[in-house]
């Protein structure tokens, strides 16, 4: 699973561009894992630390638990509605309590649960296809899953989809665009993903990795870790 040109003195971590990437080099500072802070805007993807052995691949978030899951890092840090999204064949050892999220179901003022639950063909658009059509099944609702790429909050207004499924911070955006979440599908925060095979082969140096980064990311109250099958 070791890729070409994979130094042989230490490890490599994925980390996601945006809202997750400062939150975890900051940690990792914190933890002696890094020895420098790592920008996400330099033009330089794999940034080789000397001073502490860590390499650190620079991805776009939906990329992280490919690039683990194919060995080419060791470990990634990623929110947990990206690995329900994916199911990729990662372990998921560590609940880091930061980067929360919350993916909902939002509607149109007015439009209850209850009322969408009762209603034939309902169109939701979404940026998380698999977990929203599995959630909708879960709940005995037949709905035509819309897959978009971005600004979903306009798709009811638009005539595209009747409800979405996406993540909420502050509901901000949902009020300017005549929405309002009536259903929390679930509530997460960022994860760190081993490889398989790495665990087994560099388990020694994985084990003390994760065990300085648990010492500065304490695992939220009632989290469970989970082996990610």
């Amino acid at each position: 699973m070791r890729g070409p040109g994979r130094p042989a003195w230490g490890l490599a971590i994925a980390l996601p561009k945006g809202r997750i990437f400062g939150e975890a080099v900051e940690r990792l500072l914190r933890a002696g894992l890094l020895s420098k802070p790592v920008s996400e805007n330099a033009r330089r993807l794999i940034h080789e630390d000397r001073g502490t052995g860590l390499r650190v691949l620079i991805l776009r978030n939906y990329d992280v638990p490919t690039y683990v899951e194919r060995g080419a890092a060791d470990l990634g840090v990623i929110g947990r509605d990206v690995l329900l999204e994916q199911e990729r064949d990662v372990y998921e050892p560590l609940d880091l309590g930061f980067a929360p999220c919350r993916l909902m179901v939002a509607a149109p003022e007015g439009m209850a649960w209850e009322e969408l639950r009762r209603r034939m063909g309902l169109r939701v658009a979404t940026k998380f296809p698999n977990i929203t059509a599995r959630f909708f099944a879960a709940q005995g609702v037949q709905a035509q899953v819309i897959r978009l790429f971005g600004n979903v909050e306009i798709a009811p207004a638009s005539g595209v989809a009747d409800v979405i499924v996406d993540l909420v911070d502050t509901g901000g955006t949902l009020r300017a665009n005549g929405l309002v979440p009536v259903r929390e599908i679930f509530n997460a925060t960022a994860r760190l993903i081993v490889n398989r095979a790495s665990l087994k082969t560099q388990h020694d140096q994985v084990s003390r990795f994760m065990a300085r980064l648990r010492k500065v990311c304490p695992t939220p109250r009632g989290a469970r870790r989970r082996d990610k099958r």
